[in-house]
């Protein structure tokens, strides 16, 4: 059933649309949900809704959507869904005041009048009689039917006391249940940062404050200490101390200065900040948790929809022996204890808690996971497939040799040349050689204006003679400088190492040549360890890059296998064809040309600083630039895996024992409720251990 009856266009400008609405009949219109929802379409960059108005006013792109499509897409969005919430129908209060007062009904039975107690009896397990009448007549026969039939064989016999004992206990089961459930759904909200309301912004040369919903993509945001970070940024200026726990779990403030990155949500407690604002409102890193917590909490594992259909055949089959110990020995009092205990509750809560848990504890060392079904794919991934640009390397240059073919300049000298009119120009090799000069503290040579030649590199002057900086075609074709035999030779030997050439001409003169190379993540190496000791049986490198380059990589690291020299669509063919053979593939990337390979495989893994169409398509988004996070996500979710086996475990062989105790007559119904009732709360607090360690104060 879609959300809205009707929707028509009340009044449009470009890239805004005011929409008038009717909502569907028995349809409930959550302004926060659905504005959300809508900012989720393609092309959506802000939405807002006015319930009382009945008005949904959404900014777009013009140039990936319209009004017309933008009617139509908001018009199929479904309501949100509500039948996969836990037993929670009670509020909080209501519940506990259900079980102090089937607590002080238990206490007083005896005390009661003997023709009051009957109907004290029946009042109290009205509820109970209610909701089960309603899930017999739309599900059939479940726990709830098994309970209110426990009530009423006792009611019936006269033991008004054993009666009033099981509403007691299944009133403070269920309280104590929806408690431990609604603590898993709090794990998760507590990654939910509050609304940083008003935020000081810069704009030509004044401070003022803004609506945090005001401040666009290329503000300037101003943040001082103790405020949070409303925006994902890079530090134009200032200097702080940057408590990032809210994000990546690491307690230890960082410092960030102009250059760094900087995450929303985050918190300055010491110094202040000019930021460079590149995500805001529903694009920054905060408000991306708070969609994912939201998919979260009603989005089922295939784990979890098992259980419960387990728990759903398994019924009959504790009411036909609730019904055989009645025939065979005639005694009311066994029936009455075996449908105290049934495997329904456990079974059913245990397995989202243990999710829910997990994922808490993921959110809180940088890992956003979006849905339990994904860590269950991913503990059953046993091949990764990596990107190597930005995953198994940090996708940044770094200056290897600084080779001089002129005796009179040595190999700083040429770094140092090369920094000194190279360090306006933003292009990675030029900010790898001015890196290069800082790190020996070269000296800067004065120079005259520098002039850049887009996809070539940069000129200048330098005590009267041209110094030109580049590529091989630049230097040598365009400025037709020389290249000798000898230099020949050492710059081939360069090359093919892997290595990415600068060439440095002078005066006419080739002085030399300066050779820079990706880095690799200092941590790839032992991910690639700890993913194998967590059940990984292959792990293979995908890559555009030259295959001598990438076959050399793969060898250092201890991969089983590379291929090179790749299209976006051949690397998506190769997860695939992965998949074909048999093969639970996770695939970890960066670039908008592994968004394919992302979204074809079991589970695609974003890195943190992607691009935004990687991060859409994934699983799972990362959230500090981490190669170690991706076997953290692994280890993580073989730990749920085994411990949502384990309650399986010991929910199945307590409540066995307990239907088994009973039925032959060993446990009175009182004791199975206890029992039964004192089983399901153990395994639903083992179930948050997936959390454990990360608990909010």
């Amino acid at each position: 059933m879609p959300l809205f009856a009707e929707l028509t266009t009340g009044h449009r400008l470009p890239g805004r649309v005011r929409f008038r609405f009717r909502a569907a009949r028995g349809a409930a219109v959550d302004a926060r949900a659905v504005a959300r929802a809508v900012e989720n379409l393609p092309g959506v960059r802000q939405a807002r809704l006015n319930a009382k108005a009945r008005s949904l006013v959404v900014e777009f792109d013009p140039a990936a959507t319209d009004a017309g499509r933008l009617a139509a897409a908001i018009l199929a969005l479904p309501p949100p869904d509500a039948a996969s919430a836990p037993r929670t129908s009670r509020a909080p209060d209501k519940a506990l005041a259900t079980v102090l007062a089937s607590a002080v009904l238990l206490l007083g039975t005896n005390h009661l009048p003997p023709r009051l107690r009957r109907p004290a009896t029946l009042a109290a397990a009205l509820p109970l009689y209610r909701k089960a009448a309603q899930d017999f007549l739309g599900d059939g026969v479940n726990s709830h039917v098994l309970e209110a039939l426990a009530v009423a064989i006792s009611t019936g016999s006269g033991d008004h006391v054993a009666a009033n004992a099981t509403v007691f206990m299944l009133a403070l089961g269920e309280y104590l249940e929806n408690a431990i459930a609604r603590r898993s759904d709090d794990l998760l909200k507590n990654l939910l940062r509050p609304d940083t309301g008003l935020v000081w912004v810069e704009e030509e040369g004044v401070e003022r404050q803004v609506a945090a919903a005001e401040v666009a993509v290329g503000a300037t945001v101003i943040v001082g200490a103790g405020a949070t970070i409303p925006v994902d940024g890079t530090v134009l200026g200032g200097a702080a101390l940057v408590n990032e726990a809210s994000m990546t779990g690491e307690s230890v403030p960082v410092a960030r200065q102009r250059g760094d990155a900087v995450l929303s949500g985050t918190v300055v407690d010491e110094g202040r900040l000019r930021i460079y604002a590149e995500h805001v409102g529903r694009k920054t890193a905060a408000a991306r948790i708070a969609d994912y917590v939201e998919q979260s909490l009603t989005a089922k594992s295939n784990a979890q929809i098992a259980s419960a259909k387990l728990a759903d055949r398994l019924v009959p089959g504790v009411l036909g022996l609730a019904g055989s110990a009645w025939l065979l020995t005639g005694d009311w009092r066994r029936a009455a204890a075996v449908l105290q205990a049934d495997y329904s509750c456990a079974l059913k809560l245990a397995t989202p808690v243990a999710f829910k848990a997990a994922m808490f504890k993921a959110g809180r060392q940088g890992i956003l996971v979006k849905g339990a079904d994904v860590l269950e794919r991913l503990a059953a991934a046993d091949t990764f497939v990596f990107d190597k640009t930005g995953t198994l390397t940090t996708g940044r240059l770094a200056v290897t040799d600084s080779i001089a073919f002129d005796p009179h300049y040595t190999p700083e000298d040429l770094i140092d040349l090369a920094a000194s009119v190279e360090e306006h120009y933003f292009h990675p090799l030029a900010l790898a050689v001015v890196e290069a000069a800082k790190q020996h503290h070269g000296r800067h040579f004065d120079h005259k204006e520098v002039e850049f030649i887009a996809a070539h590199g940069v000129a200048s002057v330098i005590e009267g003679k041209r110094i030109v900086v580049g590529s091989r075609h630049f230097v040598a074709e365009d400025e037709g400088t020389p290249i000798g035999r000898i230099e020949q030779r050492r710059i081939e030997r360069l090359f093919r190492a892997g290595k990415t050439l600068l060439y440095i001409g002078y005066g006419g003169r080739l002085i030399g040549v300066i050779a820079l190379k990706d880095r690799v993540r200092e941590a790839s190496a032992a991910t690639v360890r700890r993913l194998r000791a967590a059940g990984a049986e292959r792990i293979v490198m995908l890559t555009g890059d030259h295959a001598a380059r990438a076959a050399e990589l793969a060898q250092q690291l201890g991969l089983d296998g590379c291929h090179a020299e790749l299209l976006p669509e051949q690397k998506a063919a190769l997860v695939a064809q992965m998949k074909a053979g048999g093969a639970k593939i996770a695939f970890v990337g960066d670039g908008i040309n592994d968004a394919p390979a992302l979204a074809g495989a079991h589970v695609g893994i974003a890195m943190a600083q992607g691009a935004d169409l990687a991060r859409l398509t994934s699983d799972i988004a990362l959230l500090e630039d981490s190669i170690e996070r991706v076997a953290d996500a692994k280890q993580i979710a073989n730990r749920t895996l085994q411990l949502i086996d384990g309650n399986f475990r010991l929910t199945v062989g307590a409540n066995t024992a307990i239907l088994a105790a009973a039925a032959l007559g060993l446990l009175a119904p009182v004791a199975a409720s206890v029992l039964h009732n004192g089983a399901t709360i153990g395994i639903l607090l083992n179930a948050l251990r997936g959390g454990q360690g990360v608990l909010p104060d």
